[in-house]
């Protein structure tokens, strides 16, 4: 009989498909719960149970009806959440809801990081006062670098704070101080606590504001030993701070001449495509995903051994840089003939409302690229995002 593993996720997500590929590759029933309306029959055709993200506990007792599970797994922060309680009343290995929340709220993920002990800026939740510039203002639960917005005076701090509140309705802003440096991620697993790095990337690209696109990812990182150590050192211990226990962990840190400072350790894996880029080798098997990594170690198996494939993997999030209705690309097949890029994948949709950073949640899709080196792997990148010619023309106003 076929092991069956609960997937969690947004119905709209990329990585769904992802996932359900990596079952099929491994002989593994995936089982969908998403936060589609519960009054409609299957309107996606994915036969997933309906979940209330905001409130998952009858959405859960429906999924104690499809089981039983060897394995739970989720993508994006609230399905990790979601995931968190399910696992405690399915009986299912995972972080724990305490943890899932933390990880997933970027106020008391500082809270716990200073309780820890670690490097934190000067932060504040709403402050009444006039903050420390230069300043970065976040939302409390969105990812991705939504809303997050840097100002370097009052009239930027007003305008950003605005900004903020239109785009979350009202919500809390977490303000801090600005971090220089260089930024970095880390994709890991955990396992009874304790972190297995799987990835460390680099983000080449300046983050320094007004607004934080991200961009390039390369790996394996080209930072010295020392400080890559320094980097899986200080995201163990805001795993610990946060109480993940048992499962997928996408961190991001920036480095400077103070040390390792931990921005967060989110309790789930790298969004969007970027995980196409990583290849793994386990126990001289064929090469593996890390969606299969993820399932594999879901249902108990050992993937301690997951060792990165051989090369630099490099993936670029084609950035927005304007608001308006998409039309179309043009030069993807030069982009495509561009040596080392692998695969050139365009997700947004014809006549789909894109809208740029800090109120945009998606890309215009993805780059990715292996070569001999990370320098190699990073020029493919950029040169065949040079290839591309976005065409997006301004929305009309709505008419009241």
């Amino acid at each position: 009989m076929k092991k069956r593993v609960l997937l969690v996720a947004a119905k709209a997500g990329y990585q769904v498909r992802e996932f359900d590929g990596a079952a099929e590759r491994l002989g593994l029933e995936l089982a969908l719960a998403t936060d589609r309306c519960h009054m409609l029959d299957d309107p996606w055709a994915d036969r997933a149970t309906p979940i209330q993200f905001e409130d998952p506990a009858a959405g859960i007792e429906a999924l104690r009806q499809r089981g039983p599970f060897d394995g739970v797994v989720a993508v994006g922060d609230r399905p990790a959440t979601v995931a968190a309680e399910a696992a405690v009343r399915l009986g299912l290995r995972f972080h724990t809801s305490a943890a899932a929340r933390a990880a997933s709220d970027k106020f008391l993920t500082r809270e716990r990081f200073q309780a820890a002990g670690l490097p934190v800026p000067s932060y504040s939740l709403d402050p009444a006062g006039e903050p420390r510039y230069p300043c970065v203002l976040k939302p409390l639960h969105f990812s991705a670098s939504r809303g997050v917005i840097r100002a370097n005076n009052a009239e930027e701090f007003g305008q950003a704070a605005a900004r903020i509140r239109k785009m979350t309705g009202g919500g809390r802003i977490l303000v801090e101080d600005f971090i220089p440096g260089r930024e970095f991620a880390l994709e890991g697993i955990v396992s009874g606590g304790m972190l297995q790095t799987l990835a460390l990337f680099d983000k080449p690209d300046p983050l320094d504001g007004p607004f934080f696109e991200e961009t390039i990812y390369v790996t394996p990182s080209r930072e010295t030993a020392e400080v890559r150590r320094e980097i899986r050192a200080a995201a163990q211990k805001a795993v610990t701070a946060l109480g993940l226990t048992n499962g997928p962990v996408h961190a991001e840190m920036r480095v400077n001449s103070q040390g390792v400072w931990m921005l967060e350790a989110a309790a789930r894996p790298i969004g969007g495509l970027c995980a196409r880029v990583l290849r793994f080798d386990l126990a001289h098997n064929r090469e593996l995903s890390l969606e299969e990594i993820l399932l594999l170690h879901a249902i108990g198996e050992d993937v301690s051994t997951a060792a990165l494939a051989p090369g630099a993997h490099a993936v670029m999030m084609i950035p927005i840089r304007e608001s308006g209705i998409f039309e179309g690309v043009d030069g993807v097949e030069r982009a495509g003939s561009v040596r080392n890029v692998t695969q050139v994948e365009i997700t947004a949709k014809k006549g789909q409302k894109l809208e740029a950073l800090p109120e945009g949640a998606s890309y215009l899709g993805f780059l990715f690229a292996r070569a001999g080196t990370p320098e190699k792997a990073e020029q493919a990148l950029r040169q065949a995002h040079q290839c591309l010619q976005t065409r997006i023309i301004s929305a009309l106003p709505v008419m009241k």
